[in-house]
């Protein structure tokens, strides 16, 4: 049994030392994500919640404001920014920023981090795109298999070096970013047919992902049912947590949550469906993407993991204290190992939205630039780079930011070096947020 996870005494370990005390292991966890909705009415929590703002938890304040200000600007700039062709190409420019953002965030709750997710997510993603292809002609689902189990297998050779051996995750991951980006170059002369692209097979879902396209009815069908079972998740939480005698947010914040998300549904369903839908106000011909609704359904079991069953909640004692999380019987290693093992599965899905966007597989890529957006997502979204504070969707609301400003600044035929510029200094900015806010909650 390796250091951290032995029990010391008081953290509830039998007697031999073998054995974990759940209870006290999740008492520790508890005590690392305690409930901040204290209050028992709307006007009590927005007080409340105006307290945490001062005191430095800003929450997704910062973020969701800078995004509306960048918005603006660019729509000012280019009349075009918001129309409604312009949004279904950012929501494919900003698909594989968000789920290579969603795939880091397993590994900074930790206090650790992935560099070579980049070129792990590219090489799983280019198994698949040559087995879909001529000659092979495999099944899009063995394919999607074989490439995810190759980034399984590398997060877990990563995540055992870094757990037994004591390695440093950033030395580690970084020599992984070197050496996945040779092993993607063998990939294509061995099974590339010595090409150094192969192109996508404008079928089947892996085509789909990005450049497919949901009917208007289909479309409104799946947005309302996705935001009743919404309605039903978190009313229902809500109901047991009450039931339980648990603290649980004010019913009127809750019905605002669930307007917000019908609201937003709406308006992106409308916007999407244009001109092929009674209830679109804007002319042109398009549909909702299908990886819209994929990217939610990898966010919806994310989220479900990190905050709904103990492997998440144990991401967050470790990533808070983990030696409080040690003591109090937590296995560090196991849960370290699961969380690069996580981070490169879905780094595996973020190169498969990334080919499919540009419609092939090919080693001219840059995986060392992608995985640095993926971190700038996560910590632009609110993930905080010393562990502990964070959610899925910090990833997604990021990854749009820094879609928006790739997109805009495209649409203004900025250089790609304006555009690097621009997203450092939100990356920097969302940073400074993040440690005056930590600075912040330790003086209060």
């Amino acid at each position: 049994m390796s250091t951290d996870q032995h029990l010391s005494p008081g953290a509830g370990a039998a007697t031999d030392g073998t054995a974990t005390d759940d209870t006290a292991a999740d008492t520790a966890v508890e005590l690392a994500l305690a409930d901040a909705n204290v209050a028992g009415s709307l006007g009590e929590y927005a007080r409340a919640w105006l307290k945490r703002v001062k005191g430095g938890d800003t929450g997704l304040l910062p973020v969701i404001a800078g995004l509306i200000v960048i918005a603006i600007i660019f729509q000012s700039l280019k009349s075009t920014f918001l129309s409604a062709d312009n949004i279904v190409n950012l929501i494919q420019e900003a698909s594989y920023f968000v789920v290579w953002g969603m795939a880091e965030v397993f590994v900074l709750l930790l206090g650790e981090i992935d560099l070579s997710a980049g070129y792990v997510g590219f090489c799983g993603a280019a198994i698949a795109v040559i087995l879909v292809a001529p000659p092979n002609n495999q099944p899009w689902w063995l394919a999607v298999i074989a490439g995810l189990a190759l980034c399984a297998v590398v997060g877990a050779i990563q995540g055992l070096l870094v757990t037994r051996l004591k390695l440093p995750s950033f030395v580690v991951t970084l020599g992984g970013l070197l050496a996945f980006q040779g092993v993607l170059l063998l990939i294509f002369t061995e099974f590339g047919q010595g090409q150094g692209s192969v192109s996508l097979p404008h079928s089947g879902p892996l085509y789909a992902l990005v450049n497919g396209r949901i009917s208007p009815t289909v479309g409104w069908v799946i947005m309302i049912v996705l935001v009743l079972l919404y309605a039903a998740v978190v009313l229902g939480r809500d109901h047991r947590r009450r039931a339980a005698g648990l603290v649980a947010p004010p019913l009127g914040l809750t019905l605002l949550k669930i307007g917000a998300a019908a609201a937003g549904g709406i308006v992106l369903v409308a916007v999407c469906n244009v001109n092929t839908s009674a209830l679109a106000i804007i002319k042109g011909n398009r549909g909702l993407p299908w990886g819209v609704i994929v990217i939610l359904a990898i966010a919806a079991g994310a989220t479900f993991l990190l905050s709904r069953t103990r492997f998440g909640r144990y991401v967050y004692a470790v990533g808070g204290n983990a030696e409080a999380a040690r003591r109090a019987g937590i296995n560090l290693s196991r849960i370290r190992l699961i969380g690069f093992v996580l981070c490169a599965v879905i780094a595996g899905l973020a190169g498969l939205f990334y080919n499919s966007n540009v419609q092939n597989a090919t080693t001219s890529v840059d995986g060392g630039s992608q995985v640095l957006y993926a971190v700038a997502a996560a910590v632009i979204g609110g993930t905080s780079l010393f562990g502990g504070r964070g959610k899925i969707i910090n990833a997604v609301i990021g990854g749009v930011v820094i879609a928006t400003i790739y997109n805009g600044m495209s649409l203004l035929g900025l250089q790609a070096s304006s555009q690097d510029v621009v997203t450092a200094l939100v990356l920097v900015a969302a940073a400074t947020v993040d440690a005056v806010g930590r600075r912040g909650a330790a003086n209060a």
